[in-house]
């Protein structure tokens, strides 16, 4: 049910300019982060939960933390 919602919304999915460097540093990655986080989203196996106020995708060892009302990935974490 989350996930259906973060999908139905993908267009609105975005980061703050401190969100990326955060992403990038966390996950070691240096592609654009959103796009990553939303490909990952994406993937069949990703679980999504909600947590209070944030959507939380766990796929491939990785934690991405999505505010529920703005769409705004907060950040990520490999776990």
């Amino acid at each position: 049910m989350h996930k259906k919602v973060l999908l139905e919304n993908v267009d609105k999915i975005h980061t703050t300019e401190m969100g990326i460097g955060r992403i990038q540093k966390n996950l070691e990655i240096d592609e654009e982060p959103v796009e990553y986080c939303i490909s990952k989203l994406k993937k069949a196996d990703s679980a999504v939960v909600k947590e209070g106020k944030n959507y939380y995708v766990e796929v491939d060892g990785c934690r991405i933390t999505i505010n529920s009302s703005s769409f705004t990935i907060i950040t990520a974490h490999k776990v």
